[in-house]
């Protein structure tokens, strides 16, 4: 599939979606225009990536063209183990090349314009990213405070690969989202983490503000300089700061610490 952000929001709906959807049906779930929405979908078509149906019409009229994701049988599960297993001789040389190649994909998708001013920016747009990719993001309002916000994913592809080889399905999964933040102007600014299976089906992405020397110069009365945080409307305007290293992937799940 070309890679297209609106193509691939379009086929993540489509995937999730019980019944085929039309284009206007599409169109009020995405906000985009519905000849747009018909675009991708031709290419989509074209690409035999969805597939049309021919539905009853709404009162007189035509009948309308639904669509659905094909759904294709490839072994990606068969395919990402024997990955895993050829990344690295231990856990720590694993994470390390998951994370590269989680940034090396997210550096090669075509993720539009979505500046990060704000924590909510950020956790919009992990929302969005991970929605598409198959995770069924869900916002935890009691994980939620002006430093941090916590997302619930509660539905991930490779599953069973990460139950035995969390470091590298999450590796992949964590870089990826730090390149995106960090190509929509967050390095450095807000560092992401990893808690796989914090319940037996659930897995937790937390965003945090990035505390610096400014914050840390605050705390011991020293005098400040640079730009300071700013308290937004829709979230505490995130500080700039040097960016974080990825040594510390994510948090892994207690049987394996």
């Amino acid at each position: 599939m070309s890679d297209s952000w609106p193509r691939r929001r379009l086929l993540a709906i489509l995937r999730g979606a019980t019944e085929p959807l039309d284009a206007q049906e599409l169109a009020r779930i995405t906000g985009q225009h519905v000849t747009t929405v018909r675009f991708h979908l031709d290419v989509l078509t074209r690409e035999s990536l969805v597939r049309q149906f021919q539905q009853p019409p709404r009162g007189r009229g035509r009948p309308r063209i639904g669509y659905r994701a094909v759904q294709r049988s490839v072994g990606y599960q068969e395919l990402a183990q024997v990955l895993a297993d050829h990344l690295g001789p231990d856990p720590i040389t694993r994470s390390a090349a998951a994370v590269a190649a989680g940034r090396a994909w997210g550096a090669r998708m075509d993720i539009g314009t979505h500046p990060v001013e704000t924590l909510a920016d950020a956790r919009d747009i992990t929302m969005s990213l991970m929605s598409e990719l198959g995770f069924a993001p869900e916002k935890d309002p009691v994980g939620e405070t002006a430093e941090h916000v916590q997302i619930n994913l509660t539905a991930c592809p490779l599953r069973e690969l990460a139950r035995s080889h969390s470091e590298v399905v999450c590796g992949v999964h964590m870089g990826l989202m730090r390149e995106v933040l960090e190509r929509n102007g967050a390095r450095g600014r807000v560092d992401v983490r990893l808690h796989p299976f914090v319940e037996p089906e659930l897995c937790t992405a937390r965003l945090e503000l990035t505390l610096g020397a400014e914050n840390s110069a605050q705390a011991s009365g020293a005098p400040v300089t640079g730009e300071q945080p700013v308290i937004a409307p829709s979230g505490p305007r995130i500080p700039p700061q040097l960016r974080d290293t990825d040594a510390d992937v994510f948090e892994q799940p207690a049987q394996q610490r």
